[in-house]
């Protein structure tokens, strides 16, 4: 994590990580003003807050109540040696609670992180540097010998290589990557969180086998992610960025919808049109892109070069954005190697939709098939020995797929966790789908996990296969467990030999697809210094449905970015139409203004917290209707999942306005009695919000140029380093 650090007044000082500032102080005795902790303060209670977060995270997953523990540090300084002292954590238990349950806890606070690292004892590296934002990668920490060359299936480069290749690009592009986190719980399966330093929303994970080979799983996803510009997704660019040569990609083209809205003739084909717009239905307004939201301009559309005949058809960047997520994008040495983990991808994802739909049970992969490798074995056996049932699955539907999974059980809640991994080796695919299942996971979250079912009408229900693609929560079958499969077990294998092999996998792939009658379309993505593509198989690859180009499309945000981002000034008549379009959508009450308007505010703001019910509530209060803004209030107070602070706000709010709008009622008779409850800063508050002095209370100013948006601009200042890194390129190749 980068933390950066500025000087305040006096001895003050203030650090800023994430979405988070920190102020420090020095006491009154070392000449500071005492306004906060000092730094070795903050120091110590970190360890006491990370050993009360391991006690918590313990007893909420068993349902153990936390009211009634109590925990404390000490630390005991050496006398003849102050930098040497002892933390001593001691937890008073409630008698009710059993003795496997208080050893339970001891061993929780045992895990403390803070502690872990202390005790590791880390190293400092004190330097000068001419630029903080140089060293773009000083913290990957993978140490890669020149001498060592190592190859794994599927990569055309020995994993160092491929590793220092990968860093110099990102390098190149001035994005700093920071290490966020690794773990490593069960033998051979590795996972680490990555992420941009300055814009912590861009984030991968990796996975593998081995240390390295996790390191350049999530570098290479991360790469990936850039060239597809996945992490922007949704997002809204900023208005130079709008108007600016290309919004995308050097080679984008703009189309405007035709008469009556119909969509441009040049736009997608023949084969693509009777899958996206069967009925008809979809117009050129769906289409506009979402990251510009630039009316005038038309439709954006990005090339594909067609498999079957090499032809380029144009697809427009809002329907990609909306139907395929990151499906069927990859990174690698050489196109062919992004190509096989494209289409692997592909596979992986849509064989999984069909076995979990269709309710399909699954042959066991035979124990001396296990055990050609130990490695696998032993990671499984990890597993096992913590309590976790594992089953080792073939999905290759009897070797038409090269796909495989790996089940876990968690007997303490009933939750199951099916995870699918492909590629053209078996070996490959099985490694993936046991990484995948442990990717980023300690054991305490293996008890998330959804419970099976019978109920069909639960898992073949769409959005369960997007939950299952977004994080893996979806639900599975419990016919999936059935001993009776569905299929033959086959010893499958796809791979090719040769220096020519991922070409010829890749080629394997694609004749799978064209014998399914299936048409593939392929955008190559060079610019950024590494080879990226992207591969959608229209009616086979698509993670949402198609009916969400016309009623859930992202696009919707155009209806109200502008005057949402406008709110101070909006005059009463706006506010008006605002409101309407917020009740005559079909929004999610409860879904948050930042996903609706592709605006990052930072979490901890109420603008972060903001949810269509409440932006509704503060309109009612600004127009003074306020039967409308008391009905919303209660419905907020219900299902509040807001900050205490603003749930007090609005209880304060929900009595004033019961006053308010009784005609026997005074609010003269209770406000000394509410300022005592609630205070005389929130009551100041919520009077004027019924006054009309106070609008929107709690929400900061800002426009369409973004102001005091930190967290947004970061993510944009992410996304023009991409956009600068293509104009230069187009500019040198042309």
């Amino acid at each position: 994590m980068e933390i950066k650090v500025n000087f305040l007044d006096k001895l003050r000082i203030e650090a800023k990580f994430d979405d988070f500032t920190v102020i420090a102080d020095q006491p009154i005795r070392y000449k500071g003003d005492g306004s906060a902790p000092g730094p070795f303060d903050y120091f110590l209670a970190s360890s006491a807050l990370c050993a009360a977060y391991f006690v918590k995270l313990y007893c909420n997953t068993r349902n153990i109540p936390t009211e009634n523990i109590r925990l404390s540090q000490n630390n005991i300084v050496d006398p003849e040696n102050r930098y040497k002292q002892i933390f001593k954590i001691q937890v008073e238990l409630p008698e009710d609670i059993s003795d496997k349950d208080r050893q339970g806890i001891l061993r929780s606070i045992d895990r403390c992180t803070v502690k872990k690292v202390v005790q590791e004892g880390p190293d400092f590296i004190i330097e000068e540097v001419a630029n903080l934002d140089a060293d773009a990668q000083a913290l990957l920490t993978v140490s890669t010998s020149a001498e060592t060359s190592t190859y794994i299936p599927g990569k055309d480069l020995p994993l160092e290589q491929t590793i220092a290749n990968m860093t110099a690009v990102l390098a190149n592009l001035g994005i700093k990557i920071e290490i966020a986190s690794w773990r490593n719980i069960v033998p051979n399966v590795w996972s680490l969180h990555i992420r941009d330093a300055h814009s912590p929303m861009c984030f991968t994970n990796g996975k593998g086998s081995t240390k390295e080979s996790a390191l350049a799983s999530a570098l290479g996803e991360y790469i990936e992610r850039l060239n597809n510009n996945h992490f922007y997704a949704g997002a809204f660019w900023g208005q130079e960025i709008a108007n600016a040569p290309f919004v995308h990609y050097p080679n984008e083209r703009w189309f405007k919808p035709g008469r009556k809205d119909a969509l441009p003739k040049e736009i997608l084909d023949e084969y693509s049109l009777a899958i996206y717009n069967p009925d008809g239905e979809l117009r050129g307004s769906h289409l506009i892109d979402t990251n510009s939201g630039n009316v005038e301009r038309g439709i954006c559309s990005l090339p594909y070069t067609r498999q079957s005949d090499g032809e380029t058809v144009y697809f427009p960047s809002n329907l990609v954005e909306n139907l395929y997520a990151s499906n069927g994008m990859s990174a690698g040495n050489t196109l062919a190697e992004a190509q096989v983990q494209c289409l692997s991808e592909i596979f992986e994802r849509a064989v999984k939709r069909e076995i979990l739909e269709g309710e399909l049970a699954l042959p066991d992969v035979p124990q001396e098939v296990l055990a050609k490798y130990p490695g696998i074995v032993a990671g499984i056996k990890g597993l096992e020995e913590q309590g976790f049932p594992v089953l080792v699955k073939d999905a290759s539907l009897g070797g038409q797929y090269p796909v495989m999974c790996v089940t876990l059980m968690n007997p303490r809640t009933g939750g199951v966790f099916a995870s699918f991994g492909a590629h053209p080796s078996l070996e490959v695919a099985l490694e993936r789908s046991l990484t995948e299942l442990m990717q980023g996971r300690s054991f305490e979250g293996l008890n998330d996990l959804p419970r099976p079912t019978f109920a069909s009408e639960a898992v073949t229900e769409p959005y369960n296969f997007v939950e299952h693609f977004i994080d893996s929560s979806g639900i599975v079958s419990w016919r999936f467990f059935s001993a009776k499969s569905d299929y033959e077990f086959v010893e499958w294998d796809f791979t090719s030999q040769g220096d020519n092999a991922n070409a010829e996998e890749a080629a394997t792939l694609l004749g799978i697809l064209a014998d399914m009658g299936k048409e593939v379309y392929t955008a190559v993505y060079d610019q950024l210094g590494a080879t990226a593509c992207r591969i959608l198989v229209p009616g086979y690859s698509e993670v949402y449905p198609v009916e969400d180009l016309i009623w859930d499309n992202t696009n919707k945000s155009l209806l109200f970015r502008e005057d949402v981002l406008n709110l101070h000034r909006l005059d009463d008549d706006q506010l008006e139409a605002l409101l309407d379009r917020l009740e005559n959508n079909e929004l999610d009450e409860y879904g948050d203004i930042a996903t609706l308007i592709g605006v990052e505010f930072d979490e901890n703001t109420e603008w972060g917290q903001l949810t269509v019910l409440e932006l509704k509530l503060l309109i009612n209060l600004a127009l003074q209707q306020f039967e409308e803004a008391h009905e919303l209030v209660g419905s907020f107070l219900q299902y509040n999942d807001n900050t205490v602070e603003r749930g007090l706000f609005y209880q304060a709010m929900n009595v004033a306005l019961e006053v308010e709008l009784d005609d026997e009622m005074d609010m003269d008779d209770y406000e000394v009695n509410f300022r005592r409850m609630f205070g005389n800063e929130r009551m100041d508050a919520v009077l004027g919000s019924l006054e009309g002095t106070v609008r929107f209370y709690g929400l900061f100013e800002t426009s369409m140029q973004l102001e005091g948006l930190d967290r947004h601009q970061r993510l944009i200042d992410s996304y023009n380093k991409l956009h600068q890194a293509r104009a230069k390129a187009t500019a040198i190749s042309s």
